[in-house]
């Protein structure tokens, strides 16, 4: 009988990057409800010790989320302000949640087109994030739910429930 040093074991496949994309989504669809819940002055103005207000921060997610999922795809590593995706300055929640939605849209485009070996190789991410380019995902990933939860302060010092973080439908 051998035994598992001996044995040749196959690999076995935990997450494909659908599953991966699918997980980042349904974060989006979360950070969306949270953007929906802020009253309109407070999303832009509000901060609680010295940090960002909550548009600042999605508009960083923003920056990363379609320039990261093209540099993924094509090695070419702009930020938002350099992209073609082009400037944004939202000055209304309304015009936030629309970025927001393209930018949705975009990733839903591209994703497909990175091939899945790409994933697993190293890459330069902006000049300064050397790793796989499923690390460089995952980065974007735990980025954003990191400023979401400042926004889930922001909402309760507001009086504002914000929405379970397990909802991401």
């Amino acid at each position: 009988m051998e035994t598992k040093s001996t044995q040749e074991v196959a690999p076995s496949v935990v997450l494909t990057s659908n599953l991966v994309l699918e997980h980042w989504q349904g974060h989006r669809r979360l950070t969306r409800r949270v953007i929906e819940l802020f009253p309109e002055e407070e999303l832009f103005t509000y901060s609680v010790g010295g940090m960002r207000p909550f548009a600042q921060l999605a508009m960083e997610m923003i920056a990363m989320a379609v320039p990261g999922v093209s540099g993924a795809l094509t090695g070419t590593w702009q930020y938002f302000d350099e992209s073609d995706f082009g400037k944004a300055d939202p000055k209304t929640k309304e015009e936030l949640l629309q970025l927001w939605d393209k930018t949705t849209g975009i990733i839903d485009e591209l994703w497909p087109q990175i091939p899945e070996a790409r994933f697993q190789e190293v890459d330069l991410a902006f000049g300064q994030y050397e790793m796989p380019i499923h690390a460089v995902i995952y980065y974007f990933i735990d980025n954003e739910i990191h400023h979401r939860g400042q926004g889930y302060v922001y909402l309760r010092t507001l009086g504002i429930e914000p929405p379970g973080f397990w909802l991401r439908d």
